[in-house]
């Protein structure tokens, strides 16, 4: 099931998630099913009457839940992104759920295979669409984009020391329709590169981000996912780079603390209270599996649990 894909944190993110050793029981949700990974290692724990609602945006990784789904008849697969999570929640009668997890890295398969774009590793189009049915192309948008729009996406979404000069190196290059052109452009534009990752690292994340609006769709995905846990429910979020960590610790951060009050006034119980509290993280792979895994060096698990309370 999990074909070349190993998942990350998958014994420690079930184990935050049933939040026991044996068999649980509820509804639960994958929202990143990837290759099942972490599903799988989920339905082992989960008794014969759960059920299982698993989502993923990339048509192939839906066709494997498609697979899974009719061997086992807990899972209802669904193909769609974050903002389709309400929607599917609500037709697979799910609207209190036991738990749910985020893997927010990008699978195996999508980095490894060239004619999906996200790679420089090899050559190929400049696709880089998480869904590859609809949407706009790396190569559309770095094609059309102006030289400012470019400039800034590397900066916040890139953290890229040298935006500016990508971006116009960018612009005079186009048309641009390759992996392996962008990353020859991104490289010649900067300053002799010294380090351990490829001077074209940070544009290429960027470049995904901007194209599969993943930012967005992490805060659509947490506020949904939580608002639908139940009382003791938890969702368990594993992130690889700081910008979506940073949103899902913050996130989680402003779901467990008070809202500050005026100093001296009187408040009432329930200005006090909060929705949830974080039961774990940061919690990060250890050196068994970071040396079989690599892709596992970054990654950094974050649990929060619901309690009795509503969401402002």
């Amino acid at each position: 099931m999990n074909g070349d894909h190993e998942p990350v944190l998958r014994d420690e993110t079930v184990s935050w998630l049933t939040g026991t050793n044996g068999s649980a029981h509820g509804d639960f949700v994958d929202a990143t099913f990837g290759r099942g990974g972490h599903s799988t290692a989920l339905l082992e724990r989960l008794t014969a009457d759960s059920r299982l609602l698993v989502l993923d945006r990339d048509v192939e990784a839906y066709q494997v839940a498609l697979e899974l789904a009719g061997r086992d008849t807990r899972i209802t697969a669904v193909h769609g992104s974050f903002e389709d999570l309400g929607a599917a929640l609500v037709s697979a009668g799910m609207e209190r759920i036991r738990g749910a997890m985020m893997d927010l890295g990008v699978s195996s398969p999508q980095l490894d295979r060239a004619e999906r774009g996200f790679s420089f590793s090899g050559d190929g189009p400049l696709d880089m669409r998480m869904d590859q049915s609809r949407g706009t192309t790396a190569a559309q948008w770095l094609n059309s984009a102006d030289e400012q729009e470019i400039g800034r996406v590397l900066k916040e979404y890139g953290e890229e020391r040298y935006a500016r000069r990508i971006a116009r190196a960018i612009v005079a290059a186009r048309p641009l329709s390759s992996t392996v052109q962008l990353a020859q452009v991104v490289v010649g534009a900067q300053p002799r590169h010294r380090g351990s990752k490829h001077g074209a690292t940070r544009t290429f994340q960027a470049v995904r981000i901007q194209v599969n609006a993943e930012l967005d769709q992490v805060k659509t995905g947490l506020l949904t996912l939580f608002s639908a846990l139940q009382e003791g429910g938890r969702l368990a979020v594993i992130s690889f780079h700081s910008l979506e960590d940073r949103i899902v610790k913050r996130t989680f951060r402003d779901w467990s603390r008070p809202a500050s009050m005026p100093r001296r006034l009187p408040i009432t119980v329930t200005q006090t209270q909060v929705p949830g509290r974080v039961v774990a993280g940061p919690v990060r792979a250890g050196e068994s599996e970071r040396r079989h895994n690599p892709r596992a060096r970054s990654a950094t698990l974050r649990v929060i649990e619901r309690l009795e309370g509503a969401l402002s």
